[in-house]
């Protein structure tokens, strides 16, 4: 199984690329947020609960999240692997996701980063958010915090992955293809150096 934990802040392109990467190598994409977007639509008591905190662009609580991760996780037990897309945000996430995996004899295999400077984010979800729609992508403020939050509260995630060697950054920035062949490259390398073990 490849567990791939792809990261990077808001549109860096992690959607799109995780389209890529489940056509080519048959991932399971697991994004919390399309669950979490999914669950506030819903129109439920935790459904507007969470439609409250993504609105005003803050995280929804650890405990609430690794829930609905490990529920996906077990559902899908066959999948070639996952693509895990804005989970872990912090480092006691990638902790559990650690341990949530070691109990079913799974690992995180890599944890890749798209890299992109904050100007360009800001432009590109922006221009996401006249396509899509969506409120959360159409206000700057917002657009700021979540910035923000993901340089102060998420960043430390790449030091836990660095730690155990499973670390690469991506440069996000060029073509689609030009970004997925830097994808593919990492998981390759990865893969290759599994066999050869």
């Amino acid at each position: 199984m490849f567990n791939l934990v792809i990261f990077g802040p808001p549109g860096s392109g992690k959607g799109t690329q995780s389209e890529y990467i489940i056509e080519k190598y048959g991932l399971k994409h697991l994004s919390t947020g399309d669950l979490l977007r999914a669950e506030k639509n819903s129109g439920s008591e935790l459904g507007n609960r969470i439609k409250e905190l993504i609105d005003r662009g803050e995280l929804v609580s650890d405990e609430l999240v690794e829930e609905m991760v490990k529920n996906n996780v077990m559902r899908n037990r066959e999948a070639a692997g996952f693509i895990f897309d804005g989970f872990p945000r912090t480092t006691a996430q990638a902790a559990w996701l650690d341990n949530m995996l070691a109990s079913i004899g799974e690992s995180v295999t890599l944890m890749l980063t798209l890299d992109v400077a904050d100007d360009e984010l800001r432009t590109r979800i922006l221009e996401r958010g006249k396509m899509s729609g969506r409120a959360d992508d159409q206000n700057v403020d917002i657009i700021n915090n979540r910035i923000s939050v993901y340089h102060k509260q998420t960043q430390p995630v790449i030091d836990f992955y660095a730690e155990q060697g499973k670390y690469v950054s991506v440069n996000g920035v060029g073509s689609l293809d030009d970004v997925f062949c830097r994808i593919c490259h990492a998981m390759d390398s990865v893969n290759q150096e599994a066999e050869l073990v």
